[in-house]
């Protein structure tokens, strides 16, 4: 794809975050093709994401981190994006109507990175990005689109649009990873106090070690990598479940606790 063409693409969907509205795509000869073409929108993207915004990059993360998702997307791996400052809140916080249309929400473990994981030393294996993290976190990914179809864009769309990315909501950190079974950790999500869906941290590539070390990789062979104080959030532990205006969410981690978002009408 033209430099251009994907500085063009970049431009319609961060107008459509500036002005609250969606389109139906983007236009036929803008479209990315491949995911070098998605990857090269979404890399455009992000500093009018962070310009618009009046925030910075601090961290990645990783979608489609199971198989029927990619099935579902047209893709055979998972897909990347970036957090940005602005749109990282805590815990029971509240999302207006105009800052988020789809409202899909995913519950999901994130890494605090304490060491650097640069591209000289790769690749690296689950034990490597391991010895790298300083803490687990506790989250929800809420996820929208500047598309009116929504999740129906196609991953190549998807991507471009910074892999569906919205607000992300911390909850706990864990100082020890050690505490967390990853191979068997039960996740659930309640909507207005009703259980919407059930999950496990196995759902993530077998163990969100697993997606993270496919984070580092990625970035590694793109030319980047991970620093110290990124974070990274690993996927999603249950099925992508839409909220309506004006829900409560709650994230239930079990003896790790919870994440709570709510939704303005």
């Amino acid at each position: 794809m033209e430099q251009s063409a994907a500085a063009a693409a970049a431009e319609l969907l961060a107008q459509a975050r500036r002005s609250h509205q969606t389109i139906d795509d983007l236009p036929s000869d803008l479209q990315p093709q491949s995911l070098e073409d998605a990857y090269q929108i979404q890399d455009a993207l992000i500093p009018l994401i962070e310009e618009l915004s009046n925030g910075r990059r601090v961290g990645y993360k990783a979608g489609a981190t199971n198989e029927a998702t990619q099935q579902r997307f047209g893709i055979d791996a998972p897909f990347r994006g970036v957090l940005v400052s602005p749109y990282m809140l805590e815990s029971g916080a509240t999302i207006s109507a105009d800052d988020c249309k789809l409202r899909v929400l995913e519950a999901e473990f994130a890494f605090r990175m304490a060491e650097d994981l640069p591209k000289a030393a790769a690749p690296y294996d689950p034990d490597g990005v391991r010895a790298a993290v300083g803490a687990v976190m506790i989250s929800i990914e809420v996820v929208d689109l500047r598309y009116t179809s929504g999740l129906g864009a196609g991953g190549m769309q998807i991507i471009a649009d910074n892999a569906a990315g919205s607000h992300w909501i911390a909850g706990a950190e864990i100082a020890d990873p050690d505490a967390v079974d990853f191979e068997d950790w039960p996740v659930n999500l309640l909507i207005n106090g009703e259980l919407a869906a059930e999950g496990n941290a196995a759902n993530v590539l077998g163990n969100p070690y697993n997606s993270l070390t496919w984070l580092a990789n990625t970035l590694c062979a793109q030319g980047g990598g991970l620093q110290a104080g990124d974070i990274i959030t690993a996927g999603s532990c249950i099925v992508p479940t839409p909220a309506p205006a004006g829900a409560e969410a709650v994230a239930d981690f079990g003896a790790l606790g919870q994440v709570t978002v709510k939704f303005g009408s």
